[in-house]
């Protein structure tokens, strides 16, 4: 059978319709590779097997029980980790859509760049920053998901694109557009990076509207009136600027000075007003409230039993690595927030 779908050039015609995609799009018959040489397959091209295995992923499924924002959530419409990647993903999609980039390729690198998140959202993550000798970020941990700990410690060996989209995702606190941890190194990486905050800041503030934090109204009229005052108008705000601010990235008009991915100063300053919003009336006060002070507690305990007794660990996670402290932070971060809440209590610590 696979002889016979080859011979039918599935996957190359795919990849033929690539090359009429934007100047600046990768192709995926031209990735720098993966880690281990495979035989293409006769149907998907490379991101699109990358995205299908990320999706079947016990790392992945997880993701529904895993926090963003609100901790072991207990209402149905709370944002999950999972129902976040997947707007990123749609959003990303959305943009590389209308800009020509390779929807595939941000597809896989949406779907995997949440992968290494712990449990309890970025509480989680800087209890174990500040535990672990070798520091905790959640893409450093995303790209060792998707390279050594799914599939029995033999990795997905996944394209070089969608591990540099996955590893450079993360941004930086000042500004959606800021450095960050790194750059990455296609135009499709730097979409899902956007699209990344313009989903969470979205989905948090509608979480915190709906947990009585605060009201619609309480909005900076001056960040309502470029943005819009509800979420829908938001995101059309913010998604269309990107596209047009972005517009020489499709190849379709000459750019002046070097094309990227880009937000007006206006709709920029706005965005960014908002994300600091967020910061100082969500996520700091979230920092105060009982349930994030027991996750602090839960993580921190898990992190010190299990390095005192390495015995405790499943054994699979024994396998990742010689240095016990790598692989309790290996099990630590693959919890869901409720297995984590409850090894703590069989553990009664």
């Amino acid at each position: 059978m696979p002889s016979m779908l080859s011979s039918l050039g599935i996957r190359e015609f795919t990849e033929a319709r690539e090359a009429h995609l934007s100047p600046f799009a990768q192709q995926s018959s031209l990735s720098r590779g993966r880690i281990r040489p495979e035989t293409p397959d006769p149907i998907r091209t490379a991101f699109q097997r990358d995205r299908d295995r990320i999706i079947h992923t016990n790392a992945f499924r997880r993701l529904k029980h895993k926090t963003q924002v609100f901790i072991a959530p207990l209402g149905d419409h709370v944002v999950t980790r999972l129902t976040h990647t997947l707007e990123v993903a749609q959003l990303a999609r959305t943009i590389a859509r209308a800009l020509r980039l390779n929807e595939d390729l941000v597809e896989a690198i949406s779907l995997g760049h949440d992968l290494g998140h712990t449990p309890f959202g970025h509480t989680g993550e800087e209890i174990l920053n500040e535990l672990y000798r070798d520091g905790f970020r959640h893409n450093e941990q995303s790209l060792r998901v998707v390279d050594t700990l799914e599939k029995d410690g033999a990795g997905l060996n996944l394209s070089w694109e969608v591990r540099d989209g996955i590893l450079n995702h993360s941004k930086s606190e000042e500004s959606l557009f800021g450095p960050g941890r790194g750059a990455p190194a296609s135009f499709e990486a730097e979409v899902v990076k956007i699209a990344d905050g313009i989903a969470y800041i979205n989905h948090d503030l509608g979480d915190a509207i709906r947990a009585g934090m605060l009201t619609e109204s309480e909005l900076p009229p001056e960040i309502s009136a470029v943005l819009g005052e509800s979420s829908s108008a938001r995101i059309n705000t913010m998604v269309s600027d990107i596209i047009t601010s972005s517009w020489p990235v499709s190849g379709q008009t000459e750019a002046q000075g070097e094309p990227a991915i880009s937000m007006s100063p206006r709709v920029g300053e706005a965005t960014d007003a908002l994300r600091h919003f967020l910061f100082a009336r969500v996520y700091k006060v979230l920092t105060d409230t009982t349930e994030t002070q027991r996750s602090c507690k839960v993580v921190r305990s898990l992190y010190q039993h299990l390095t005192t007794h390495p015995e405790l660990l499943p054994p699979d996670y024994l396998r990742y690595s010689d240095k016990t402290a790598r692989c309790v932070v290996d099990y630590i971060a693959g919890m869901t927030d409720h297995y984590a809440l409850r090894l703590a209590k069989e553990l009664g610590i």
